[in-house]
């Protein structure tokens, strides 16, 4: 057995051994888990059932993570991203208005753009036209609106007639849940500490559970089926194929999972040589998530808990896969974890993707003002597309106002374009 592994993921000549390559992947797993009680909740926000949408979520990962360990041999983990998830749920369906199962179908298409691109030489040159402030205002933008989602939906954060948001009171059980939840899951993520994630969604339950918030009534049946998951599998439609706001939903959803995913992967790969076929399963695992009923699976940031641990080949990413199937069969007790436990979980990586920021020159101004509007808008409009959209319409603008379109590609000036035309039919 130990040789049969060792010449499937080279484990000896990548200066590793099996067992420190299967603690890896019990380490990206209990880095990574709390994505099966969070994914569903933001999913199930748009008439997705719970429970359907949580399957979901974990047969993609389970899928996604076979992807990178047979294909690419790489220690990299594939899950729903909870960036990808909430552009699936705020830009495409509520700011887009299609279905969540015309959704799925832009999905779809993106998964097919990003598969042609991993492919082709298509990568190399997006990434030498599109400035990488953008790339990194991109990441830094969703970031904040993930933070945002997060305060929102913990009740930290509430609306007010004078001025539009404030702060609750921490008397309320809600708000104070997510304080607590926070206060106990920062210093955990500070310290490394494995599996901090889901330490403190769980702990953030026990604490809602004593504020009165936690409904156990759910656990009185706890039976699990997946009767209702067909309801999800391959449900995409592409009956709005032809209008603007699909193929918005496409360009767009396309442009952030090549971009994140190739900047991800090129910052936490211990070993580049992997990025290709890496990059590759990443797209197959879109395509795969598409037709599984899922919001669009990415290269896990928590992956770089399992490289941290010594992985280094795919038996990593395949052990994290395999955890992920009895983790099915416990998404009836997903079921009273309230938002405020899940809350700070959104707060702390709507942080670590607002760190991109420093990929920015700010020093420039032509550089820092689209990164700046494209970051301001996505959380202010709660809408991704409408930050991404004037973002990459200020651009070509302040390039041009002072003289330096030699530094516009033509791709720039086509997205600045099509962008444009967003605005212009939206108002129509």
């Amino acid at each position: 057995m130990n040789k049969r592994l060792d010449n499937l993921f080279q484990i000896q000549s990548n200066h590793t051994t099996i067992r420190t390559e299967v603690i890896a992947g019990l380490t990206s797993f209990m880095a990574a888990a709390y994505i099966i009680a969070v994914n569903g909740a933001i999913l199930s926000s748009v008439g997705m059932p719970y429970e359907a949408a949580t399957i979901a979520t974990a047969i993609t990962s389970i899928i996604g993570c076979l992807f990178m360990a047979f294909w690419a041999k790489s220690p990299l983990i594939l899950i729903p991203g909870l960036g990808d998830t909430s552009f699936f749920v705020f830009t495409l369906v509520f700011s887009l208005g299609l279905t969540w199962q015309q959704a799925l179908a832009a999905v779809f298409i993106a998964g097919i753009v990003f598969t042609l691109t991993s492919i082709s030489k298509w990568a190399d040159f997006l990434s030498r036209s599109i400035p990488k402030s953008m790339i990194s205002a991109m990441t830094a933008g969703i970031g904040l609106f993930i933070a945002f989602l997060g305060l929102k939906n913990g009740g930290l954060i509430v609306g007010s007639e004078s001025t539009f948001v404030a702060l609750a009171k921490f008397s309320d059980p809600k708000a104070l849940t997510t304080l607590l939840t926070l206060l106990i899951t920062l210093p955990l993520f500070l310290r490394n500490v494995k599996g901090n994630f889901l330490i403190g969604i769980i702990t953030g339950t026990i604490i809602g559970a004593l504020l009165g918030i936690v409904d156990f009534s759910v656990l009185h049946d706890f039976s699990f089926s997946f009767s209702g998951y067909q309801e999800v599998l391959f449900a995409f439609d592409f009956s709005a194929i032809n209008t603007v706001n699909f193929w918005t939903a496409v360009f767009s959803l396309s442009m952030i999972i090549i971009f994140q995913n190739m900047g991800t992967q090129l910052g936490i790969l211990p070993d580049k040589l992997k990025f290709r076929k890496s990059f590759q399963a990443n797209a197959f695992s879109v395509v795969s998530a598409s037709l599984l009923g899922c919001s669009p699976s990415t290269t896990a940031a928590e992956s770089a808990t399992g490289i941290a641990a010594g992985g280094r080949t795919g038996l990593t990413s395949l052990t994290t896969g395999i955890l992920f199937i009895p983790a099915l069969f416990l998404i009836p007790l997903f079921k009273v974890i309230p938002n405020s436990a899940i809350a700070p979980v959104l707060i702390i990586v709507g942080c670590l993707m607002v760190q991109s920021i420093k990929d920015i020159d700010l020093s420039d101004f032509t550089q820092a003002f689209p990164a700046y509007l494209m970051m301001a808008i996505m959380p202010l409009s709660f809408s991704v597309a409408n930050g991404l959209a004037l973002g990459f319409i200020a651009y070509p603008i302040v390039k041009l106002a002072t003289g330096r379109r030699k530094e516009i590609s033509a791709t720039m000036y086509v997205i600045a374009v099509f962008f444009l035309l967003y605005f212009i039919l939206g108002a129509i």
